[in-house]
């Protein structure tokens, strides 16, 4: 008990007198990883649930919302969606497809944005593409974010 009572004071002393070392987050040196298009490639699936706020997707009020599904990244800025979405307690949309384009910055931040008149989303990338999370930016009033993780390649 007394050895351990020694080496808490010496550690005590230490952080007092010259403070606690601190480290600068990073990556091994010459090996700094970034992002591309490259990086999302895969089946990565999601579920939001949310309240919507006017006017997104033409509610008046408050409403509830319940998306799910998967994101499928082709690896060249495409995809699609496949989600069934509930609006209010009333399915909307099941098991629909809609096309996707997505961009990824090389410090793993991105958006998308799903075809023809759909929301927005932007986007936070692991550097090695095996989570990403996302959370709505348009149409105004769309809320929700999630983090979905890569189920297949």
């Amino acid at each position: 008990m007394k050895r351990v009572g020694l080496w808490m004071a010496i550690g005590i002393g230490i952080s007092i007198t010259g403070g606690l070392p601190t480290v600068e987050p990073g990556y091994a040196q010459g090996k700094e990883q970034t992002c591309t298009v490259k990086t999302l490639k895969g089946r990565y699936l999601f579920a939001l649930n949310s309240t919507l706020l006017p006017p997104a997707f033409g509610v008046t009020e408050p409403t509830p919302s319940f998306a799910a599904g998967f994101h499928i990244f082709n690896g060249d800025g495409t995809g699609a969606d496949i989600v069934t979405f509930r609006l209010g307690g009333v399915t909307v949309l099941e098991n629909s497809v809609a096309p996707i384009s997505y961009t990824v910055n090389s410090d793993c931040t991105g958006s998308y944005t799903v075809q023809n008149g759909g929301p927005s989303f932007g986007l936070f990338i692991a550097p090695d593409g095996e989570s990403i999370a996302a959370i709505s930016t348009d149409p105004p009033g769309n809320g929700g974010s999630d983090i979905s993780p890569r189920v297949s390649r």
